[in-house]
């Protein structure tokens, strides 16, 4: 029986061989996958921290070069909150104009 084996040893290491190097090849497109999906994540992460980044300087620049009053903006977008449903007219307005 063992004189079976020695024949087949050869045949055997070639097989183990062939085997070997399908595996590291599929292994070698699965990185290149996964590189290739890791670049793209990452330019999408740059394009949106670019956005992000832009959106801040213009805060910064309403805030800082053209010198408004927050707290004046603030209360103008409440009045505009405050605006009745029924007619569209701010509710200070409609109450003035009833006094």
């Amino acid at each position: 029986m063992e004189w079976i084996l020695v024949p087949l040893a050869p045949f055997l290491m070639v097989l183990g061989i062939v085997w070997i190097q399908s595996r590291s090849k599929l292994e070698e497109k699965r990185l290149a996958a996964t590189a290739e999906q890791t670049s793209e994540k990452a330019a999408q992460y740059a394009s949106k921290v670019q956005q992000l980044e832009d959106r801040v300087k213009v805060l910064e620049r309403i805030v800082t070069d053209r010198g408004y009053d927050i707290a004046t903006q603030i209360e103008a977008l409440r009045d505009q909150r405050s605006v009745d449903e029924g007619n569209g007219i701010p509710l200070e307005i409609s109450k003035r104009e009833k006094a």
